[in-house]
């Protein structure tokens, strides 16, 4: 019994220590960087975006967790298959990638799931996610200068339109409009805010390899996901209904300049457009993360994701990488390589019961951009404690189910 009880204790500090930054000389996970080129950082920058400002450090590495998130399988390096699986389609190049059920969290097939990689704008999923606990989708956003001068993709906000935090939504996903990302990110505190509260959801996940440096995806000092990570944060993003709706819609249209015409909005994910029961995704790509991407489809009654992380549109396009991947999950038979943990998320504030509970969910979310930055980390350790007694529940009940041929259902 003692050493049972030791693993869980050990991981809540590790988790806790995680959410604070804290390096530590973790044994299994040490050995794991050393065999897994990026398991502990993605590959060098190759341009100035991840040089911090004039006095502040560069940010080490999240610490690597001894036990790998979603399962003992998950800390390999190459292609991981369930027994009797056959290979995936050689098209799929992408230097790691996760398949996965939505619905019952099953990870299908992986090639380095753990990897650290840069996510580019599929990190706006955890921005949206954020949003959508912390503003109510019919607050109202006034874009600014600064907002349409972002660099990178842009959704059209125009100075001093009046838009819905919906409208804002609609254009981070649809056309990874940075605009819009920092149009939210102001409505939330600030950027630097954003990033605080985005990091302390993330932990709160169990998304151990992540860590946001901006609410746009474009590179900033100290940022990284992973393939496993980006899957439960999708897929936690797809439990919410809004989220589900607008990130399966192809054509919207958003307010235009005073007086103008309404800024017609086309949904960039070709998954959604041309791959058959198409559900959503989100797109992105840097010069230092090159192309992510993030695909998901329902078929007979499953809804799978495929992610993909630092990938060349050779020898075909990550869209067309990412519908053969579909194709290869919808045909596999039963077994699975690990899983998708999560914690519960709070309700969405528009499934609370009262105005006054609406009005309190907000507040209660903002403490991580209010109280400043060291103290939303150590709330984010406090969030990340809970969060790994959570998933060492659930594997140890999956496990027990599964011995038992229960279901494994979430």
């Amino acid at each position: 019994m003692p050493r049972r009880a030791r693993g869980p204790v050990l991981l809540r500090t590790k988790v806790a220590l995680c959410a604070l930054g804290v390096a530590l000389p973790l044994l299994s996970g040490t050995a794991q960087a050393q065999e897994c080129p990026d398991r502990a950082a993605p590959p060098p920058p190759v341009d100035t975006s991840e040089v911090p400002p004039p006095g502040e450090p560069s940010p080490g590495p999240l610490p690597v967790p001894e036990t790998p998130v979603g399962g003992d399988q998950l800390a390999g390096c190459d292609v991981l298959l369930p027994p009797g699986a056959p290979a995936p389609p050689p098209e799929v190049t992408s230097a790691s990638w996760v398949l996965a059920d939505l619905d019952t969290g099953e990870v299908l097939a992986a090639r380095d799931p753990h990897a650290r990689h840069r996510p580019a704008s599929t990190i706006k999923v955890l921005t949206a996610l954020t949003a959508l606990r912390e503003l109510r989708l019919d607050d109202t956003i006034v874009a600014t200068q600064e907002d349409a001068n972002q660099e990178g993709s842009r959704v059209g906000l125009f100075p001093g339109t009046t838009y819905t935090v919906r409208d804002v939504l609609t254009g981070l996903i649809l056309r990874s409009g940075n605009d819009a990302a920092h149009a939210l990110a102001g409505k939330m505190g600030g950027v630097e805010a954003t990033v605080d509260k985005m990091n302390a959801l993330a932990a709160s996940l169990g998304a151990l390899d992540t860590r946001a440096a901006t609410p746009s995806g474009l590179d900033g000092p100290g940022m990284s996901t992973s393939a496993y990570d980006l899957a439960v944060i999708f897929r936690v993003a797809m439990q919410h209904p809004e989220f589900a709706r607008i990130a399966g819609t192809e054509q919207a249209f958003l307010p235009g300049a005073p007086g103008g015409p309404p800024i017609e909005v086309w949904s960039d994910n070709q998954v959604l457009r041309h791959y058959p029961g198409g559900i959503g995704g989100k797109t992105g790509f840097t010069d230092d993360a090159r192309h992510t991407f993030i695909g998901a489809a329902e078929r007979d009654g499953r809804r799978l994701v495929a992610v993909l992380m630092r990938g060349e549109n050779q020898p075909v396009r990550q869209s067309k990488q990412a519908m053969q991947l579909l194709d290869y999950g919808f045909a596999l038979g039963g077994g699975g390589v690990g899983e998708l943990v999560t914690t519960s998320p709070a309700p969405p504030a528009e499934t609370l019961p009262d105005e006054r509970a609406v009005r309190a969910e907000p507040e209660s979310a903002s403490m991580f951009g209010t109280v400043g930055g060291p103290l939303a980390l150590l709330a984010a350790a406090g969030v990340a404690v809970g969060a790994a007694v959570a998933v060492q529940r659930r594997r140890a009940a999956l496990a027990r189910r599964r011995r038992s041929g229960g279901d494994d259902h979430p």
